[in-house]
């Protein structure tokens, strides 16, 4: 009841709001409304003289809007560590901006990037899509407003499997590899003396989650994983703060998703149209991006050995039919 209380108290004054949020005396949350596409959280950790800043944004423009925040935060507390929670590029393309600091991320994650479409290519998929298309509508809709310009990938420097540790000044932060969930090695960050929790993209608030690589079983260990740390705090990669009750909510959708993607790959259903017939609880009625319900039942499916295309212009094509269906009917 204790943590209860004070979790509903701390959560009524962080308001979902663009920009850097105090949390507790030495922890800040980074919060980018509306939380959709590409528009992702960070946090910061300080101790003593040292700050450590978990993730960066999609482009430079954001980066540096986080970095001159940070400054005027935490002036005269530089920034030693970063830390890279996935490969996505909303997480990770602003490294370069951050590259005098050391750079942790999962060797999964420090793999990962490689693998990830580039600003270079994603810039032009959005170019090549016709106007007018489901999916060119959708990428630009989405994709299409943001700056990829100067982008260089840079890769975690230190990396690590399982578990390790980082500190700011003499506070420690645990980082946990809770992958392969949403991506291949997706990793969390701890701050036990605060209790509070950075979930990266194993946590969207408000909004349906995409998987990427799975399984979704993996993910639903995460979510347990999270709980066994009892944070007070948790911040996700999307949408607002959140508390243990979020995460229940996140791990209780997974498993539902996970039934019924099981279900409808043993009948034949084509991964596409498997979101059609899912029924959700009434808590879930408000999430936004129900589309991304092929991207995550494509991952299923391709788990359970799926063999037709699950290849990303393909899947993206998929979501932003029913993208289209779902919004006007067409």
């Amino acid at each position: 009841m204790q943590n209860a209380a004070l979790s509903a108290n701390m959560l009524r004054v962080t308001e979902y709001t663009a920009g850097l949020h105090q949390l507790t005396r030495h922890t800040y949350g980074w919060l980018q409304p509306p939380g959709s596409w590409g528009f992702s959280n960070c946090g910061l950790i300080t101790g003593g003289d040292e700050a450590v800043l978990v993730d960066t944004q999609f482009t430079l423009p954001l980066t540096r809007t986080l970095l001159a925040a940070v400054e005027r935060a935490v002036p005269s507390t530089p920034i030693t560590t970063v830390v890279t929670t996935h490969a996505n590029g909303d997480h990770c393309w602003g490294n370069q901006l951050v590259d005098y600091a050391t750079i942790v991320g999962s060797a999964a994650t420090a793999s990962g990037m490689g693998d990830e479409i580039r600003p270079d290519a994603l810039v032009e998929m959005i170019a090549a899509a016709p106007p007018g298309s489901a999916l060119g509508d959708y990428l630009r809709q989405f994709f299409g407003h943001f700056d990829f310009a100067g982008i260089h990938l840079t890769p975690p420097t230190e990396t690590f499997i399982g578990e390790t540790t980082v500190w700011a000044g003499h506070r420690r932060i645990d980082l946990l590899e809770v992958g392969p969930a949403h991506t291949a090695g997706d990793v969390i960050a701890y701050v036990p003396d605060q209790r509070v929790l950075y979930a990266g993209d194993i946590l969207f608030v408000g909004d349906h989650p995409v998987m990427w690589t799975g399984p979704v079983d993996g993910w639903v260990r995460a979510c347990e994983r999270i709980l066994e740390l009892d944070p007070v705090l948790v911040v996700p990669g999307h949408g607002p703060i959140t508390d243990q009750a979020g995460v229940l909510l996140v791990r209780d959708y997974l498993l539902r998703v996970g039934e019924h993607a099981d279900h409808c790959y043993a009948a034949g259903t084509p991964y596409w149209e498997a979101s059609h017939g899912l029924q959700l609880p009434d808590e879930y009625a408000s999430w936004g991006h129900p589309e991304r319900l092929v991207m995550t039942i494509a991952a299923i499916y391709r788990r359970l050995g799926f063999d037709g295309p699950t290849d990303l212009p393909t899947v993206l094509t998929h979501t932003a039919a029913a993208y289209r269906r779902l919004t006007i009917g067409a």
